[in-house]
């Protein structure tokens, strides 16, 4: 029991995120010692997580696991979990569309998918949610490519493109678009819109809590006042949305909006919760969208509804990121360009749960 533990990972760096992606296989069945491993990867707990892998920021403190497909018409199991890093906790109730950028490269790579054509479709069920995605991975010569043209705004340089489609992102968490049953409602005086799709968030606008909207992600992690606003909208949001007590949750994301400050369509600040996230996550991405082409919410009345087929423009702290909104069966799908990297592959170790786990 003295020794550590070690398990087989890779680090990958998908869209803006970055974190370790594992087999299910190579970690615990239990939930509880899985998390515990995962804990001490990570080095949660500590504000740097200095005895730990994790980068002392929310975006890189993210862990996927990846296993065969539990449902029809899946090539693979994806469960997203957000490690915590100032708590030891593990929540596996968000999905992270980042992250998801990279589970298509490591499932080849890892033989969990075979590599077909110029291009190969891994058709990804994300566990948290319940929902398919589909994602187009580059595998010219029947090999994943990394190196390409594509370029995301918060990633530098430049990589293979790997096109995200979320076949039917309404109702991730709650079952439904707007689970309180209303696109417009009031939270102590304050116009909100709680959705959920790809992601659970409620939107108000910047000006709300005193913002413009167009401040850096580190200018408002700065503002304790505006934060304790922003905490108290999110557990009331969570509350009406059915989601009971969210203080130990991250979802419902809290999100800022406002009037493009350039030529996109909307100007937003995304929370992960407690901190402003330095670009966009990409499952916010879809429901912000998806929130402008829907009558009455926050995010419409500042960018006016308008139907799909279209691709909006929502700006972030670190540049833009589009979305590709089409009707297909009657179902809105969402599309999002990421890029994915592998970083590094070997053993991490972790201190051993009080049961003794040993990878295989």
């Amino acid at each position: 029991m003295n020794d550590l533990i070690s398990v087989p990972c890779v680090l990958m760096r998908g869209g803006t995120s970055k974190g370790p992606f594992f087999l299910a296989s190579d970690l615990p069945a239990d939930q509880a010692e899985r998390d515990q491993i995962l804990l001490s990867v990570m080095g949660s707990g500590h504000p740097l997580q200095i005895d730990g892998i994790g980068g002392g920021n929310p975006v890189t403190s993210k862990v996927a696991i990846i296993g065969p497909p539990t449902v029809p018409g899946a090539d693979v199991d994806y469960l997203f979990a957000q490690v915590r890093v100032d708590q030891q906790m593990v929540d596996t109730s968000p999905n992270c569309g980042n992250m998801l950028a990279a589970v298509g490269p490591f499932s080849i790579e890892a033989g969990l998918v075979l590599a077909r054509g110029a291009t190969t479709v891994v058709r990804i069920h994300n566990v948290n949610t319940g929902k398919l995605i589909e994602a187009e991975v580059p595998t010219p010569d029947g090999r994943v490519a990394y190196l390409g043209d594509a370029s995301i705004d918060g990633v530098p340089g430049k990589a293979a493109p790997i096109a995200l489609t979320f076949m039917d992102a309404a109702g991730a968490r709650t079952g439904k678009l707007f689970p309180t049953g209303q696109s417009l409602e009031y939270i102590d005086g304050i116009a909100v819109t709680c959705i959920d799709c790809a992601m659970p968030m409620v939107l108000f606008d910047a000006e709300a809590i005193g913002a413009t909207g167009n401040e850096t992600a580190a200018e408002l992690n700065a503002d304790k006042a505006a934060l304790g606003r922003i905490e108290a909208l999110r557990m009331e949001a969570g509350r009406r949305m059915g989601m009971g007590d969210v203080s130990d949750q991250v979802t419902p994301k809290p999100v800022l909006v406002s009037k493009s400050k350039g030529n996109g369509d909307i100007n937003v600040r995304y929370f992960m919760p407690h901190q402003c996230h330095p670009s966009l996550a990409t499952t916010g991405a879809v429901g912000i969208a998806t929130a402008c082409i829907a009558k009455n919410t926050v995010a419409s009345r500042l960018t006016g509804v308008r139907a799909p087929p279209l691709v909006l423009s929502i700006e972030h702290p670190s540049g833009h990121l589009d979305v590709k909104l089409q009707e297909r069966d009657g179902k809105i799908v969402a599309g999002i360009l990421r890029t994915a990297r592998r970083l590094f592959e070997g053993q991490v170790f972790a201190k051993p749960t009080k049961r003794l786990f040993c990878a295989a």
